[in-house]
């Protein structure tokens, strides 16, 4: 299988996505010969650039390999162009295609990507393994084969059975010594219990028998990353701190194992408690906290409620205790005003949140919004990855003004100014980059 990994690459990424990885790794494991490829969208300029990826891909699979590609909101329309380029440069090998722009796709999929011989919905590790194992793709669970009928089944993961892509050398631990930084992008869990209806994550976590990877595991390569001089993991679950004791754990055994760098968590308000908080001493973390608006009509329309004296209140435990945290909002939400975005701005700077970063709402492919959108007239503007640009409660020029707001703060992160009047002084530059966080199949 040549694996082909198209991701938005930011600055100080490793170089192999996590997602890919973890699919190497399975298939490696059963002596399937992976060879993978990655082409960051991000510095893919022009057709030149995608005529290029199409003879690298075609002249490593040379030969009858299967190609995959994992299919995202980024890389949507390069992964039309290059599977395009493909079969007219003559391939006639296996195209296999996952990803959440698959995954969250109902019937029609062969219409999306007619040179598409293989839809995998779901986690992959377990799909390609079975495929390779020589059963008929057509009785495998979340496999789709074009042209036969389209059963939406989602593949499953057995967490404890899918093997480290660290420890099985799927993603390098050698790092280059000049490098600035040793930074390792993490997952501990998949899935999220939360039910937003902008997010992808709802429903591969709800069909997931078992959500969090083994602690066997993940203490194997926190030792891994400590061995290695890591000094930076971003932990990739949608949530984090959900209720139970396995965040606990996680955070004991990066202490056991003298972990030392930095970590940055996804975290829920409402699961801020003493004992996550306590457990969190001695370790140099940001915690990442997602928002997205205090108005209850908005988290109403998109299904994200917020309990704001719950929110003020670990606010301030973070500020008392020193912890580094950030926050996150949307705009373009149903049901949000210029006005409202601006409120809802203005609430966390007075609250002396060091960084608030906004994005534009993008209508996920197969979400609640996405089917919603006529309810609230969203409009989608035309870019690469497009997101809402209007509504039927702000225009154009309203969202513009929300992308000023957005730029602004980014120009003053650490140093944000206490409220939203004095943040319009700010010339915060070009717009923010649109440039959401991949996963796994």
């Amino acid at each position: 299988m040549v694996l082909v990994s198209m991701p938005w690459h930011r600055p100080g990424d490793p170089r192999t996505p996590l997602g890919a990885a973890s699919i190497h790794a399975a298939l490696a494991a059963d002596g399937v010969d992976v060879r993978p490829l990655v082409f960051p969208v991000d510095v893919l300029a022009d057709a030149a650039d995608l005529e290029r990826v199409v003879e690298v891909v075609a002249d490593v699979a040379h030969g009858g390999a299967d190609v995959a590609f994992g299919v995202y909101v980024w890389n949507d329309d390069r992964v039309r162009a290059v599977l395009r380029g493909l079969r007219a440069r003559g391939f006639t090998g296996r195209v296999v295609l996952g990803g959440p722009q698959i995954s969250y796709a109902g019937a029609g999929l062969e219409a999306l990507y007619p040179e598409a011989d293989l839809f995998v919905r779901g986690y992959a590790e377990q799909a390609l393994r079975d495929l390779y194992a020589g059963d008929w793709p057509g009785g495998i669970p979340g496999v789709h084969v074009a042209g036969q009928p389209d059963r939406g089944a989602v593949a499953q993961a057995p967490l404890e059975a899918i093997p480290s892509p660290y420890l099985e050398g799927a993603v390098p631990l050698d790092f280059d010594p000049t490098a600035s930084r040793r930074f390792v992008r993490w997952e501990t869990q998949r899935g999220c219990p939360f039910r937003c209806a902008f997010c992808q994550h709802r429903e591969a976590g709800a069909r997931l028998t078992r959500t969090r990877f083994l602690p066997a595991r993940l203490e194997a390569e926190v030792r891994a990353f400590v061995e290695a001089g890591v000094d930076a993991i971003a932990v990739l679950d949608p949530v984090f701190n959900t209720k139970g004791d396995h965040a606990l754990g996680v955070l004991a055994a990066l202490k056991a194992a003298g972990y030392r760098g930095h970590l940055s968590l996804q975290c829920r308000f409402e699961s801020l408690d003493a004992a996550f908080l306590d457990a969190l001493d001695g370790l140099d973390v940001t915690l990442e906290l997602g928002l997205q608006t205090i108005h209850l009509a908005e988290g109403r329309a998109v299904q994200r409620f917020n309990r704001l004296e719950v929110v003020d209140r670990a606010l301030a435990d973070l500020r008392g205790r020193g912890i580094d945290h950030e926050v996150s909002l949307i705009y373009g939400l149903p049901e949000q005003t210029l006005a409202s975005f601006r409120a809802t701005v203005d609430w966390c700077l007075r609250r002396r949140v060091p960084r608030v970063r906004a994005f534009p709402l993008m209508l996920l492919r197969g979400t609640p919004l996405e089917q919603a959108r006529a309810t609230w007239a969203l409009e989608e503007d035309e870019q690469p990855i497009p997101a809402v640009v209007s509504s039927s409660t702000f225009d154009r020029a309203d969202h513009a003004a929300m992308v000023r707001l957005a730029a602004a703060l980014r120009a003053t992160e650490d140093r944000h100014p206490p409220c939203v009047e004095a943040l319009d002084a700010v010339d915060g530059g070009a717009p923010p980059s649109r440039s959401p966080a991949g996963g796994a199949w």
